[in-house]
């Protein structure tokens, strides 16, 4: 790969644990590293919660942030961000939903040039 955009940062490198009840989902913790690979305590550690929810469609994943300093704290925050994120995805599902729908065409309800009960009246 020759493009620099491509590049990691070697400032910016965290190491992942991950986290799971087995039940709910999935907690990612990042720790920020320094190019040693040797703990930043100059950066704050993130959390991120996972889940799937199942929609007539299949399973949708869900990601989102988690609040708190540990993963106790992030486990908390769990259930409130994952609401919110199937609370989220309902709205993205549902906007797609009336999308593909007013994207389906009726024979004789217009149309291009050509198209049954299209063209020009002349």
């Amino acid at each position: 790969m020759t493009d620099n955009n491509a590049a990691m940062d070697p400032n910016g490198l965290f190491r992942e644990e991950n986290y799971t009840d087995q039940k709910m989902g999935a907690i990612r913790k990042l720790i920020p590293v320094k190019a040693d690979g040797s703990d930043d305590p100059d950066r704050e550690t993130q959390f991120f919660g996972s889940a799937q929810v199942m929609t007539p469609m299949g399973a949708v994943p869900l990601n989102f942030a988690l609040d708190g300093d540990t993963i106790g704290e992030a486990a908390s925050d769990f259930a409130d961000k994952a609401q919110i994120a199937v609370e989220e995805a309902g709205r993205e599902i549902e906007r797609m939903r009336r999308e593909q729908a007013s994207k389906i065409v009726v024979p004789g309800q217009g149309g291009g040039m050509g198209a049954p009960g299209g063209g020009i009246i002349t």
